[in-house]
């Protein structure tokens, strides 16, 4: 849409978006004032070795052991390289794809994973170090790494003008005891590309039972998944309350 000239078409100035929140009560409301949701990057490092029989290791070089290597060597990037107390960062490898058979050294290995981070400094670092962290690792176990980083959507951010200015629009469709400011969570939303043309905000909107609380609601993307339908009305509400009164600005 944003590559399609909408928001340079229609004259947008702003941006408002929510999202059903499943571990937040009906009728309440979450926001943060800044970077609200991370930046997702997605990575592929492919580790190159030398393919020889199970026993005998050292007729080849083993992409196995050195993809082990290397994961564990992106870990310390986060807890070791990365200055934690100023924004929170992650380097997950979801899939790691490699050999045949159980007595054969692979020629090959691959894994893919994803990048949080809620800096724009930070996520340069992170992904310099990743590229260093793997190449070096692969060579010093005899292989050639490729990392390839592509990147995702760009940090959420809420604009704190904007958030000021419609905090009291939010207080008046919720309730002032039902705003809360929440942390940054390193969930990601594409959001954050019209946030990134116009000043933005979004928030999250409660869809969990009353009465329940959060440890026994179960995230998003799981099995036992649940929303309470109650809680769009708000939504509804909130968005056209913002909408009007920023009109009226």
């Amino acid at each position: 849409m944003i590559k399609e000239g909408i928001m340079d078409d229609y004259g947008i100035d702003v941006a408002f978006g929510l999202h059903i929140n499943s571990q937040t009560e009906v009728g309440k409301i979450r926001y943060k004032v800044g970077g609200a949701l991370a930046a997702a990057d997605e990575f592929s490092i492919k580790v190159k070795g030398k393919q020889t029989h199970g026993s005998q290791p050292w007729g080849g070089a083993d992409p196995i052991v050195a993809s082990a290597q290397i994961i564990m060597g992106l870990q310390t990037i986060i807890s070791r390289q990365t200055e934690l107390t100023k924004e929170a960062a992650v380097i997950s490898v979801g899939k790691i794809t490699s050999g045949v058979r159980n007595n054969i050294i692979p020629e090959s290995a691959e894994m893919i994973g994803t990048i949080r981070t809620l800096d724009t400094d930070m996520q340069d670092i992170i992904h310099e170090k990743i590229r260093k962290t793997a190449t070096l690792i692969g060579e010093s176990a005899g292989c050639e790494v490729e990392v390839d980083i592509k990147r995702g959507y760009p940090v959420t951010y809420n604009n704190p003008e904007l958030t000021k200015m419609m905090l009291p629009t939010l207080e008046r469709s919720a309730g002032s005891e039902n705003l809360i400011v929440s942390k940054a969570i390193t969930g990601a939303e594409d959001f954050s590309f019209f946030a990134n043309k116009v000043p933005g905000l979004f928030f999250f909107l409660g869809g969990m039972p009353k009465g329940k609380s959060p440890s026994e609601a179960a995230p998003h993307h799981t099995p036992d998944f649940y929303i309470d339908d109650s809680g769009l009305a708000l939504g509804v509400k909130t968005m056209v309350n913002l909408t009007l009164d920023f009109m009226k600005m």
